[in-house]
């Protein structure tokens, strides 16, 4: 057996533990969070009608530890930066479901978490080195660190949606990074479906049985993803494969653009900080529902076009500039045409 087959072997086994460790340590989290009363609500922009627990973020978390030590990963450099980070990030989000916390703390201890993967990890590269070019970058990296990690907190709207995403998404980083080579964050990726996979089917139960990712959870999620897109090399010299990442994520970031522009153009909100408080059910997959859709099939076209996205982005990682273009393109027009419907949905509605 070739070392290479060896250690896929020992990255299959350890996604499978991880994804057998959260599925049945599951009912453990679920006890604990119901007797400290770390619980979901319902209320008005909530679409559950029975209260439930949150911690099941905290258990994918455990299981993808439990799996990244069951692969002997060598632990270094951005791999180092981003598992501390991530684990900042998680921390922040189960205080936050147990004892709520502002908005502006939440910001900031989050573009902290994003400034030690962006220092001590990498960050996008796209000007002239300098003081200028070199502040600018550190900036943009910022930006997409915090807004990856709060879109997907934004995403977590329907039973499924955002842990079934984040395994589409991981997924198709890790077919990129497998083939290019990057065996650390091609472990990152499938450890982290592995554990992501035993959740979904408490996350699916009975309401009276079901178990939340919690804040903890999805911020945890995005994060990840987002500092996996940040560290990982998918240009080589291309700068159009930059946008690789952008395509594989597409859907949160189509979720919070979108979202953006229509709350600035109702007039719902006029500041970020009145961005950041607001609540609504007013993201991609609530449109959707308002479109009749049930919940179930408005996550399984979620899923579909998050596939398609990630087959795209698949494409453009082989292919040459025109190609890899093209593929970008045919995002874009996914997301214009998804955008257009709901629009005209609204109107129909009378919204």
């Amino acid at each position: 057996m070739t070392p290479e087959i060896t250690s896929l072997t020992k990255i299959t086994a350890a996604s499978i533990v991880s994804a057998l460790f959260v599925y049945f340590t599951m009912p453990f989290f679920r006890g604990v969070a119901i007797k400290l009363r770390i619980v979901d609500f319902p209320g008005k922009r909530k679409m559950h009608r029975v209260a439930t627990p949150l911690l099941g973020g905290v258990a994918v978390y455990c299981g993808f530890a439990a799996g990244i030590l069951l692969s002997r990963l060598p632990v270094s450099g951005s791999l180092t930066a981003i598992l501390s980070a991530s684990t900042v990030i998680l921390v922040l989000g189960a205080v936050d479901d147990a004892r709520g916390l502002s908005a502006r703390f939440r910001i900031a201890v989050q573009f902290a978490a994003a400034l030690i993967v962006v220092l001590f990890g990498d960050r996008i590269n796209f000007l002239p080195n300098g003081p200028i070019g070199n502040a600018v970058e550190i900036l943009v990296s910022l930006i997409w660190m915090v807004g990856i990690t709060n879109a997907f907190n934004y995403l977590d709207g329907l039973d499924g949606l955002a842990a079934g995403s984040a395994v589409i998404n991981l997924v198709a980083f890790g077919a990129i990074l497998y083939r290019t080579g990057q065996p650390q964050l091609f472990t990152v990726c499938m450890v982290l479906a592995g554990a992501c996979l035993g959740f979904l089917p408490h996350n699916f139960k009975r309401e009276k049985r079901r178990v939340f990712l919690g804040d903890a959870g999805s911020t945890f999620l995005g994060f990840t993803l987002a500092s996996i897109g940040l560290c990982g090399y998918w240009a080589k010299g291309d700068p159009v494969k930059v946008a690789i990442p952008i395509l594989i994520l597409g859907v949160p970031i189509f979720d919070m653009v979108f979202t953006t522009v229509m709350r600035v153009a109702e007039k719902k909100v006029s500041t970020i900080y009145g961005w950041l408080k607001y609540a609504g059910k007013d993201h991609f997959h609530h449109y959707l529902v308002e479109l009749k859709l049930t919940n179930n099939n408005a996550v399984i076209l979620i899923y579909a076009t998050s596939v398609l996205l990630g087959l795209s982005a698949m494409i453009a990682s082989t292919a040459g500039p025109m190609t890899a273009l093209m593929s970008i393109c045919q995002g874009f027009i996914i997301f214009g045409i998804i955008g257009v419907i709901i629009v005209m949905g609204k109107r129909r509605n009378g919204g």
